[in-house]
């Protein structure tokens, strides 16, 4: 057996941040810290913070006021930081800076009299988020079909936007349609979906040739992670979406396979290198990693930690 570890893999900036912002929180502030939706969308991420001492809430309303409240790396509409402010919340902004970015696309199309369309998934978190920067203005379209379904005409004022985690490949074949259909729709100047997803579906799409199996780690409520594990489906290439090496079952493998290993943007590399040493053990795989391209793109911690950590007594 050989396993090619697919590389860029796993924790991309915006999760890099949002688990730092995290984690130093609860450093700073003590625990318990309430975080709006789960931080990143990985379970042993997730699970790690409860064990710490994070509680995961689905409604600001359940949050005690005067509490240290995180928004998670998927964003949140105005509407959440209002009742925020109302409760007297200490909140902390783990946005992901890319998401921000669709965030003020929203809010420029809806106030020059635009009808949005949003390209994504409905009731993701990001998608949530999203919509709720202008919620009168937004029409989500998840397929290349609905967009002949759409009631709008010539005449109307249209924009659209993407989710970040999306396929490339499905985000253009909806774009070129809505195009195709109305001529005056206009985007943003630079795409949407974010460089980390579009470098994790290259390095699939590319390596996939070699493979016989595609192992995805990453949780079933990761976009990104389902869209490497489609991807490779799309090419013939059997895939699996895992969490761990405790979800492989020994007979997807003979033995002899060329084996593809990637992670989505919020699986960490621990869980990897498990996946690794599990088919080691069992069948003498060798390992070749090979990059695709590389990442150095870095961001800062919420500016409210920034302060927060340079007052902060040390020792």
């Amino acid at each position: 057996m050989k396993i090619l570890l697919a590389s860029p893999r796993g924790f991309c900036a915006g999760v890099n941040m949002a688990i730092e912002t995290l984690e130093t929180a609860i450093r700073l502030y003590g625990t318990p810290i309430y975080v709006f939706h789960e931080i990143v969308h990985n379970k042993h991420v997730v699970d790690r913070f409860v064990r710490e001492g994070a509680v995961f809430v689905d409604r600001v309303e359940d949050v005690p006021e005067g509490a240290v409240l995180l928004f998670s790396a998927h964003g949140v509409a105005p509407e959440v930081r209002r009742v925020a402010r109302e409760r007297s919340l200490r909140a902390i902004d783990a946005t992901c800076p890319l998401v921000t970015k669709v965030h003020l696309e929203a809010i420029k199309y809806a106030r020059s009299g635009h009808r949005i369309m949003l390209i994504g998934h409905e009731g993701h978190d990001e998608v949530i988020g999203t919509m709720g920067q202008a919620p009168d203005a937004f029409t989500l379209v998840e397929t290349a079909e609905q967009v002949d379904t759409l009631p709008f005409g010539p005449d109307d004022k249209l924009a659209y936007l993407t989710q970040t985690t999306l396929s490339v490949d499905d985000a253009s074949r909806i774009i070129n349609r809505l195009k195709e259909r109305f001529p005056q729709i206009v985007g943003p100047p630079k795409d949407d979906i974010c460089y980390a997803t579009q470098n994790r579906q290259e390095a699939v799409r590319l390596l996939a040739a070699d493979a016989d199996i595609v192992l995805v780690l990453g949780s079933q409520n990761s976009s990104n992670s389902q869209r490497l594990a489609e991807l490779s489906r799309e090419r013939g290439i059997r895939s699996y979406l895992i969490d761990g090496a405790g979800e492989i079952e020994p007979g997807w493998f003979t033995g002899d396979e060329t084996v593809v290993i990637t992670a989505g943007a919020s699986a960490p590399e621990r869980v990897v290198q498990d996946c690794v040493e599990w088919l080691r053990t069992r069948f003498d795989a060798t390992v070749e990693e090979r990059t695709i391209r590389q990442e150095e793109v870095y961001f800062p911690l919420p500016k409210e930690l920034r302060a927060a950590t340079a007052t902060a007594p040390t020792g």
